[in-house]
């Protein structure tokens, strides 16, 4: 992706980010994704078309530090950049401490997750941060399983328990908005193409190249099951994190054990 339409895309994530009207802040959001996806699509049909085997750009692999081990709430981070990568055809295998998420896709792709990611992650925290301090989640109760007296008891809501579960609803609908953004301008744009052009040919063989990708250089083992709700989901914190990412300022996963050499971050 080149530089200009990087810059493009971070300048909407900044008026996304200032702004306070939560349809002004939806509208760059998804502007956002859609000249993401659109420079995407660009460069899969220009792929397509470049006659020269070595010349053509192919996937890649990247690391993505997540956070320190040990450090609560790692899994609802990396549920938000699968969210994002998603919409951005981008395959993941995710560390098992959920430390680091190691990405394969095609570097445009790559670069417009990341910077997605950069922005929307500190808002989810943020966001989250602002609903503990209100203490909005202190008269709900959730049902926990109770190891010592062997049966299920209502519990009153954790602080720890209402952040997740503010992040998990966050990080869905996050994907949401931006699978509909993406899914909008791929049919755009093979709208507006021309017959001979072969934008959806194009599509599906960079998929086809992804896929061959992944299962050429993945060495993931087991499954990733992403965050545990075994404390409880707390309904109110989960759509307060749901409201959250409607107006957030703006494959499958696998798990690997150990280190993974090789990979470029």
């Amino acid at each position: 992706m080149s530089e200009r339409t990087l810059s493009k895309i971070a300048a909407l994530l900044r008026k996304a980010e200032r702004t306070d009207n939560e349809h002004e802040s939806d509208a760059y959001l998804q502007a956002a994704q859609r000249l993401a996806t659109a420079a995407s699509v660009d460069l899969a049909v220009a792929r397509a078309h470049t006659a020269a085997a070595e010349r053509r750009a192919t996937p890649t692999q990247r690391e993505v530090v997540i956070g320190e081990s040990g450090k609560r709430g790692l899994r609802t981070y990396v549920e938000l950049f699968l969210a994002i990568a998603r919409a951005n055809d981008i395959r993941c295998d995710i560390a098992r401490d959920s430390t680091r998420v190691f990405a394969y896709g095609f570097e445009s792709d790559l670069d417009a997750t990341h910077a997605l990611y950069a922005s929307l992650v500190v808002q989810m925290v943020r966001s989250s941060d602002e609903f503990i301090r209100t203490r909005q989640y202190a008269d709900e109760q959730v049902e926990r399983w109770s190891a010592k007296r062997r049966r299920w008891e209502l519990r009153p809501v954790s602080p720890i328990t209402a952040r997740l579960s503010f992040q998990r609803a966050y990080a869905t609908r996050i994907g949401r908005r931006l699978s509909q953004a993406r899914k909008s301008a791929q049919e755009e744009a093979i709208r507006a193409a021309k017959p001979t052009t072969g934008v959806a040919l194009a599509l599906r063989t960079k998929d086809v190249e992804l896929a061959d990708h992944y299962r050429a250089h993945s060495t993931a083992r087991g499954t990733w099951q992403g965050s545990s709700a075994s404390a409880g989901h707390a309904e109110g914190a989960g759509r307060a994190g749901d409201r959250a990412a409607r107006t957030a300022r703006l494959g499958t996963e696998r798990a690997i054990g150990g280190a993974r050499a090789g990979i470029e971050r």
